[in-house]
């Protein structure tokens, strides 16, 4: 990398880090949780974000991009139109219209379980896995399940924000993981 691209890099890192807000005990005791809804208010930020997630994944024939409710169908979206490509939601469970498949995960405080439609994915598609904040990985992991279960290829999973100590990586260890900021 040279020094404008670093100097751009750190200044995004810097902008994205300071428009988090922490809520403490949300949605339960003891959780710290990452509020992104300072940064999403914030268009050129949003947009630097979004772009910056969906980078490393340009030249890698991505054809669809999976947002994961909810803040990842709005991270997902946006990363969607960087690449120039279609966008598949990976819903919570009754959300979705039609056929689905499930995927049961666990997190860091319970467990959960996400759908697709049946017919999300072609045969063939390369499909890049979107959300806001890795932590346990549990989450990304049953998306990315999904996406192969209705004929998908994960080609990678991006994050706005990866939670390390929660080491979420470890359970995705045979995928492409990218986050803007690491804490």
């Amino acid at each position: 990398m040279n020094d404008a691209t670093q100097h751009a890099r750190r200044s995004l890192v810097d902008r994205a880090t300071s428009a988090l807000r922490d809520v403490p005990d949300f949605p339960s005791a003891g959780i710290l949780f990452k509020d992104i809804t300072p940064l999403l208010a914030d268009g050129p930020l949003l947009a630097d974000v979004t772009q910056a997630m969906a980078a490393p994944f340009r030249d890698q024939g991505v054809t669809q991009v999976a947002g994961i409710e909810s803040r990842g169908f709005i991270l997902g979206a946006a990363v969607a139109l960087h690449l120039g490509v279609g966008f598949v939601p990976i819903r919570k469970p009754g959300k979705l219209p039609w056929k689905t498949i499930r995927r049961a995960y666990t997190l860091e405080y319970g467990t959960a379980e996400l759908e697709a439609h049946v017919d999300a994915c072609a045969s063939g598609s390369r499909v890049l896995v979107v959300d806001d904040v890795l932590a346990t990985g549990g989450t990304a992991e049953a998306a990315c399940a999904l996406v192969e279960a209705v004929g998908g290829t994960v080609v990678g999973c991006t994050f706005l924000l990866e939670i390390g100590p929660l080491r979420g990586r470890d359970r995705l260890r045979d995928r492409v993981v990218r986050a803007v900021l690491v804490t």
